[in-house]
Order: structure tokens, then sequence, then C-alpha cells
């Protein structure tokens, strides 16, 4: 079956570059804190932390700039239409897909062939997303806890307190940088498993045909070829040089 047609209101351009700057930010994280951890070479401590406590405020900022902006900013609810809501909405349950939570699961276990047809998030997405800014705060406030310079001040002092004194909040902070990691690479994943468009689009804000989704009725209402022809009315064919 053909796939959805990917439109710019799924997300808006400022979701582009927050997540842009999220993807680079995590990546200079995990490198420097890999090289705080365990350094390879000398010469570069001081460089890497700094790069690392720079990162980690930005990671932090860039959060809570998502979160608000999803109170202000439309977005579209589902793929293959570009009909709006306030984006906040679409991380909460919708009613075309609050009940397929195991149609979801199913499909990342390769128990079914073709993936739920429904909003933008499929709700293992909504569960994990929501999560995100949660393991991002704290992983920062471990950060802060161990950063000299914040390490003293009341607020993160108890907290190093009681978590178990420098050591413990260090192994947290390491174990934290796998857990984002491990995100990630499943993130990447799912993300490409139905091919290269939903990249295409929240990377270089590029859209691409494909079938065209009905938010109220729930159901697939035609094909967006934009300007190419669909072959047999429902699988896309490709331009041919």
């Amino acid at each position: 079956m053909a796939h959805m047609a990917h439109y710019r209101e799924a997300h808006p351009l400022p979701f582009v570059i927050t997540h842009w700057v999220n993807l680079v930010a995590m990546i200079f994280l995990i490198l420097t804190g890999f090289y705080i951890h365990y350094p390879l070479f000398g010469g570069v401590m001081s460089l890497a932390r700094g790069l690392h406590i720079f990162f980690g405020i930005v990671l932090l900022l860039n959060c809570v700039v998502r979160m608000v902006l999803a109170f202000f900013i439309k977005s579209a609810p589902a793929p293959g239409t570009r009909e709006l809501v306030m984006d906040y909405k679409t991380w909460l349950p919708q009613r075309d897909n609050k009940h397929q939570l195991w149609a979801w699961i199913s499909y990342y276990l390769f128990l079914r062939r073709d993936h739920p047809i429904a909003a933008k998030l499929g709700v293992p997405q909504k569960i994990v997303y929501l999560l995100i800014p949660l393991l991002i705060f704290f992983t920062g406030y471990t950060g802060f806890c161990l950063w000299g310079v914040t390490a003293n001040w009341g607020f993160f002092a108890v907290g190093m307190d009681f978590l178990g004194g420098p050591m413990k909040v260090r192994i947290l902070h390491y174990f934290m940088m796998w857990a984002f990691l491990v995100f990630m690479c499943i993130h990447v994943y799912l993300s490409l498993i139905e091919g290269v468009s939903p990249a295409s689009l929240i990377f270089f804000w590029k859209e691409t045909p494909g079938l065209v989704y009905d938010p109220e009725t729930m159901n697939i209402v035609g094909f967006d070829g934009m300007g190419e022809e669909p072959d047999y009315g429902e699988t896309f064919k490709e331009k041919q040089a």
C-alpha cells in the first residue's frame, strides 16, 4: 500500500529547527560525555567539559522552547492532511488512535505487516515522547549537581545528598547518556522503517506524495501525487528519468 502524504503542516518550521537543535546538542553531549568518562587522548578535556556544559544548557532550553511552542503553534494531527490543531493535542490521546496501542506494538514487533493508519504519532511514540522531557530535565539536573559552578547551590546540593553522593550521581548521569543513545537508535530506525519521507520532512521540510487522510472520518480519501500520477490508484510511481 502507498504511504501517507507528508505535508509541512505536520512539522511546522519552528519544530524542524528545534529538532535540528536537539540532534546537534545530543551528538555533542554523547561524544563529549564518552570522552569525559574515558579520555582516549589528552589535551582537550577542558574543551570537552566546556562543550558538554554548553550543549547541555542548549538541550534544556530547547526542550523548554519546544514545550512552550506546542501551546502556541498549530500542526497537522495526522500524516496525509493539512488540517491543523494546536500542537499539544497531537501528543495526547486522539480519537483515531487512542485504541491502537496493541496495533502499533504488533507492527513494531513485526507481527503486523502494515502500520496502523491514524494520527501523526503512534501510541508508543506518544508515551516515549512525553517521557523524553522528564529524562532531559533529570539528566540536566544531575549534570548541574556535578558541575563545580552549581554543585554547592542549595537546590543541587540537596539532590546530590539525596541521590547518594557524587559517585552515584555520576553513574546516573552516565547511564542517562546510554538511555538517550538507545532512544536515538530506536527513533532513527522507526522513523525510517517506512522510507525516507518522514526524515525528508523533519530535516529538510520537503513534502512527499502519498495517500490523503481525513481526521474527521478517519478514512483515506484520496491520493496527492503532487504533480505526479499514482500507479493503479495506490502505489506512487516514481518519476522516470
